[in-house]
């Protein structure tokens, strides 16, 4: 059964006691951020500060800050089973030859379920009130940031010319009790979508959603291509159809399940100094100039709960998150390299920073196929180090990794720079956006790729004598 709404989700948590309640009162200042980092960093649980200052809300936090919560949100065993089902819906052999077709009526079926359903009333209008944000419980994370920051908002636009919407995770800093930032970044999908607005002139509706089901949050972050709706994958992964109703001020849809609905527009001649932004990268995001969002409205439950993430040096809770499209996004990267046998973000690499593949290696120079393959496949561009090593290498065992990379590299013929578009928070390249990236070959060389001496094998024992070890090792006494 797909969660009804995030306070489904925050119940089951409690009853297999991976949620803490903390009833005294704390601060949405920088408190609630200390603490969170303290637990996210320890691998501890998701946390709801019943008591916080100044609001009659309570924040939920730290909700997807590890596998286990990961799995449960999106009701699977592992990550991988998702990837799965994926692969197994774009194997065109199920779907050849009458007995196949008859098989494949299951997963059909699925797909018939993901697509969003209209209704007409909805809890997150169970409430109806102007717009004041300082009623809410939004943090100041970091010492240094430029003010409070809404941080895990599900903004939903819809695009002017195909009537099509699009759900993004953008943050939004807090200016007064209804106008915050609306930081979309030059390469999003919202961004295009607000480019489409400023040619028409005037104002650009826009909608908010705070606290949606779990599928549906992480919808609003995966890397879809942006034909996708992301209230259409969220249906996928909940198995169930998401409902969403039209907003009282404008006419987006928006998730029914939702906490607080926010409601308003962007003027598309009007921008405001936002920032700084303690990140994701574990750096501060610099000032810069962002389109103004508008509040006219704020719909709600009667009893919400608000939701919120905290990110900075990792690891925090949006590496797992980040976990989650790595291991789902899988099987479209090997549709377009089929040579990939595995990939690993590691958390360091914040996202974009680094990516490790391993490959089924044919021909000469194949490594260096695949980086360019991957850097030209959407938000793979920002990556600024591939590393490539052979099929039988573990891409997420870092010390084999880092072993074969020290050890099999001859710098100029396996180092590969490049120049290119990087993320917005990139902060060390000279210039916004564009900047140097590096791919690394650590395969095993060829003749063929101009390597003309023997190449040594890895020292590994036989099987014989590993088998021998395994029986005789409770005799050893070790």
């Amino acid at each position: 059964m797909a969660y009804k709404d995030i306070q489904d989700f925050m119940n089951v948590l409690d009853r297999r006691g991976l949620l803490k309640k903390i009833k005294v009162e704390v601060d949405s200042e920088l408190e609630i951020t200390e603490i969170t980092d303290r637990i996210s960093k320890s691998k501890g649980p998701a946390l709801l500060f019943e008591n916080v200052k100044g609001s009659k809300y309570p924040v939920l936090i730290n909700t997807f800050g590890s596998f286990e919560r990961l799995n449960l949100a999106l009701e699977v065993d592992k990550l991988d089973d998702i990837a799965h089902v994926i692969t197994d819906l774009m194997d065109v052999s199920n779907y050849i030859g009458f007995i196949d077709k008859i098989k494949s009526i299951p997963k059909l079926v699925r797909l018939a379920r993901v697509f969003p359903k209209k209704v007409d009333r909805a809890p997150c209008q169970e409430v109806v009130e102007e717009a004041d944000l300082s009623t809410l419980p939004i943090l100041k994370c970091w010492p240094l940031d430029g003010g409070r920051f809404i941080t895990l908002p599900l903004v939903i636009t819809k695009d002017p010319e195909t009537g099509l919407q699009n759900m993004g995770m953008y943050r939004l800093q807090v200016y007064d009790k209804n106008t915050t930032g609306m930081h979309w970044h030059l390469h999003k999908d919202g961004r295009e979508i607000y480019e489409k607005y400023k040619k028409i002139g005037g104002r650009m509706p826009v909608s908010v959603a705070l606290g949606c089901d779990p599928a549906t949050i992480y919808s609003a972050t995966a890397p879809l291509p942006k034909e996708i709706d992301e209230m259409i994958f969220s249906g996928f992964l909940r198995k169930s159809p998401l409902e969403i109703v039209k907003c009282k001020t404008n006419d987006i849809y928006v998730p029914a399940n939702a906490e607080f609905i926010l409601e308003g527009y962007v003027d598309v001649d009007e921008l405001r100094e936002e920032g700084p932004f303690g990140d994701h990268t574990g750096y501060y995001s610099l000032k810069d100039l962002y389109p103004v969002f508008h509040i006219t409205c704020i719909t709600r439950k009667k009893n919400p709960v608000y939701p919120a993430t905290v990110v900075g040096k990792p690891p925090m809770e949006d590496c797992y998150l980040g976990k989650a499209t790595e291991r789902i996004f899988l099987p479209l990267l090997k549709i377009m390299c089929p040579e990939i046998v595995d990939i690993n973000f590691p958390l360091e690499g914040v996202f974009h920073n680094c990516v490790i593949v391993s490959i089924k290696k044919r021909y000469p120079g194949h490594a260096k196929k695949v980086m360019h393959s991957l850097w030209g496949m959407g938000q793979m561009m920002y990556t600024k180090m591939i590393i490539v090593v052979d099929e039988s290498i573990n891409p997420h065992d870092l010390s084999t990794v880092a072993w074969k990379v020290f050890n099999n590299i001859d710098a100029a013929r396996d180092v590969v720079i490049v120049e290119g578009p990087l993320d917005a928070l990139d902060h060390a390249s000279p210039l916004s956006h564009y900047g140097h990236k590096m791919g690394i070959d650590a395969t095993k060389k060829w003749t063929s790729e101009g390597h003309l001496r023997e190449w040594p094998d890895d020292v590994e024992m036989t099987k014989e004598i590993k088998s021998l070890v395994d029986r005789r090792w409770i005799e050893y006494g070790i």
